[in-house]
């Protein structure tokens, strides 16, 4: 009698402390499940090394839901951690989404944009419907919560000693976090680099988690990171002579040409100086490491453009997949008769089409987590073409087929320069979904071509996503022309939306030609970004087979053309979106400082660097993937010994010292001004 009694209070007791402990083990684990599975959907793999990282802070996160879920009486705390639930998993199905559509992860700071995003409600519908099972498991929790709430959730307000526990394993495990980050000092890129100095939105996801990110993100929005400064100035590797070529066409009995000495394209800007008249620690490293810059030098082709007029174009959407022969024949010409690119690479950055916008117009690096056109909107922004030509006196103006003051147009435009048009603001254009480029030329070109010399900047929006016959009134404005094509609807209804890029350059072509300006013209084309609105099915179609998801879904095609070249010319080095503002610059012979700018003048000597947002790179002689922290050489390629992690510290060096201009309003604590007299 005696033995059952104490076997029946062995059980309760037992009882007691599985309802004690088993509502403290929902949230830690919960949490960690749903890390685990955006991280096998955005990465393709489950444990690597930011595995342990996560599940530390994880399992730190967790003991603080626990905390709050037991202050309360039982029905409060049940309304508490179903609240808080909710809320983690929505950021979590959020992000999933976002990263869907966009390949890369949402910001705090985007949250801002959160009314304009729902107008492409069709892409997230599309977005859900393509992320469908992680979502479903990500719900998964929360739905337990929810039909045995009473099970994960305490049955009454705990005990001090409950709740110095929960506070301690919140601290330790958060504490194990840290302490382990701080020990992953190997690489460029380590664990440490990304925690404390760098917020790379995908790495930090990828190495610490989604809810980790939000607190790293919150904190460098709010000012609470790391100091900005980078690592230690690491002087790149000097770039080789440029190649000796004759002054001119004569003969000379000398049988050794007398080679040509081109001069750097750098200002007169007294680093040294500015370094020893400020007490501020961030300019003074500014100084020293812009100072230690290897610039690009002058070449035979400076200033080739000189006093042309520029048509600037970042084409909405637009690939390598869009220039054919047949369906796209103005854009094959323009891509295979002027400057041939044939490495050149569109990367996808933070803030999409803005801070791809971004890239091209100041050849600097977008800052993570913030927008960084419209930041630089309050900026002296002296290296823009607008500004350089408007001091020529060019007259400039910029032109945007769909709403004007999306992301800030209406700040950042202006600032560079121009003159701003766009739908709402000057620009009167068929109100669809998306808007005409054709009708967007038609209305524009009378405006800006005369007698006076010009330059006009256009962001077309006709190659926007979602690539189908039914939302987009581009894809059915062309949806004949393509019919005939042997290709899945969404793969038809993309090149659909390039025809009408296509047919506005037919008709910029014909305009040009028949007011006389054609052969005094220079037509820049580049996309903002890949049509990322594609499934990978839809891009292996294009590509004519599998394509490289990791680097050679940003190879891209670059448009640099002039009515009066005769021959093309092709250049086989890897380049990027960053350096067209560089060539620009050389080609129209303006003054600039290469140092200032974090691209390459594309036809100097300077080796080619591509790079990616998430770090990873590619030169002439490999690739870097940051996420696998590896580098492929190429074939044949003899690799110097530190190459890879030298490398790698110069483009840290880029996205460091291009946050640090953008803050610091760098160019104009340089005194630089134009002459507008």
């Amino acid at each position: 009698m005696q033995g059952g009694a104490r076997l029946g209070k062995e059980r309760r007791q037992e009882r007691q402390r599985l309802e004690t402990i088993l509502p403290l083990l929902y949230f830690p684990l919960a949490i960690f499940f749903q890390e685990m599975v955006v991280k096998a959907w955005s990465s393709g793999t489950v444990v690597d090394r930011g595995t342990w990282y996560t599940l530390c802070f994880s399992l730190a996160l967790g003991a603080v839901c626990d905390l709050l879920c037991s202050l309360l009486g039982e029905r409060g705390n049940v309304r508490v951690s179903r609240v808080l639930s909710c809320l983690l998993t929505l950021w979590f199905l959020v992000q999933t989404v976002y990263y869907t559509i966009f390949r890369m992860f949402m910001t705090v700071y985007s949250m801002g944009a959160a009314g304009k995003i729902w107008t492409f409600w069709i892409d997230i519908l599309n977005g859900i419907r393509t992320a469908w099972l992680p979502l479903l498991l990500l719900l998964l929790p929360t739905v337990l919560l929810f039909c045995l709430g009473r099970r994960f959730t305490p049955k009454a307000r705990a005990g001090r000693r409950v709740l110095i526990v929960l506070a301690l394993a919140a601290v330790g495990c958060h504490g194990l976090g840290v302490v382990s980050v701080n020990l992953s000092t190997g690489g460029a890129l380590s664990p440490r680099y990304l925690y404390y100095e760098e917020f790379v939105p995908d790495l930090s996801v990828s190495n610490f988690g989604v809810m980790t990110t939000l607190r790293l993100d919150l904190c460098q929005l709010l000012g609470l990171g790391g100091d900005g400064l980078p690592d230690p100035v690491v002087t790149p590797e000097p770039t080789p002579e440029a190649t000796p070529t004759p002054s001119d066409g004569t003969e000379n009995p000398d049988p050794t040409p007398t080679p040509v000495v081109y001069e750097p394209n750098v200002m007169e800007i007294d680093f040294d100086a500015l370094a020893g008249e400020t007490t501020d620690e961030t300019l003074r490293q500014m100084a020293a490491y812009f100072a230690s810059v290897e610039p690009t030098m002058q070449n035979e082709y400076t200033g080739l453009f000189e006093g042309k007029n520029l048509l600037w174009f970042t084409a909405e959407g637009f690939s390598r997949f869009a220039v054919d022969p047949e369906i796209t024949p103005t854009l094959y010409k323009l891509a295979n008769s002027g400057f041939v690119f044939e490495n050149f690479y569109n990367p996808l950055w933070w803030v999409s089409t803005s801070d791809g916008e971004y890239v091209a117009t100041t050849s600097l690096i977008p800052k993570p987590g913030v927008w960084s056109m419209y930041r630089s909107g309050s900026n002296d922004m002296y290296f823009a073409m607008g500004n350089q030509l408007r001091a020529l006196g060019y007259k400039t103006m910029a032109f945007h087929n769909h709403t004007w003051d999306y992301y800030h147009r209406d700040v950042s435009h202006p600032n560079l320069g121009y003159d701003y048009r766009g739908l709402g603001h000057g620009l009167d254009v068929t109100p669809v979904w998306p808007e005409s480029d054709v009708e967007m030329m038609q209305l524009s070109l009378p405006e800006i071509v005369g007698d006076q010399p010009f330059h006009a900047y256009y962001m077309t929006v006709s190659g926007h996503m979602n690539y189908t016959f039914l939302g987009n009134s581009m894809a059915a404005k062309h949806r004949d022309e393509v019919g005939h094509e042997d290709m899945s609807e969404n793969a038809r209804a993309y090149l659909a939306c390039q025809m009408e890029l296509d047919q506005a350059l037919e008709y910029t072509l014909q305009y040009l030609e028949e007011t006389g300006h054609l052969e005094d013209t220079v037509i820049c084309l580049s996309a903002d970004h890949y049509p990322y609105g594609l499934e990978q099915s839809v891009l292996d179609e294009l590509n004519g087979g599998p394509l490289d998801m990791r680097f050679d879904v940003y190879k891209s095609t670059l448009i640099l053309w002039s009515g009066d070249m005769e021959e093309p010319v092709h250049i086989t080095k890897p380049c990027s979106s960053l350096d067209i503002l560089p060539t620009l610059s050389n080609l129209f012979g303006l003054e600039y400082d290469s140092r200032l700018l974090m691209g390459r003048d594309i036809l100097s000597d300077s080796p080619g660097l591509v790079v990616l947002s998430d770090r990873s790179y590619i030169t002439d002689l490999g690739r870097y993937d940051s996420k696998a922290d590896h580098f492929t050489p190429n074939e044949g390629a003899e690799i110097p010994e530190d190459y890879v992690v030298t490398t790698l510290r110069q483009v840290n060096n880029m996205f460091s010292y291009s946050k640090l201009i953008l803050e610091q309003d760098y160019y104009a604590k340089l005194g630089l001004y134009h002459d507008t007299e």
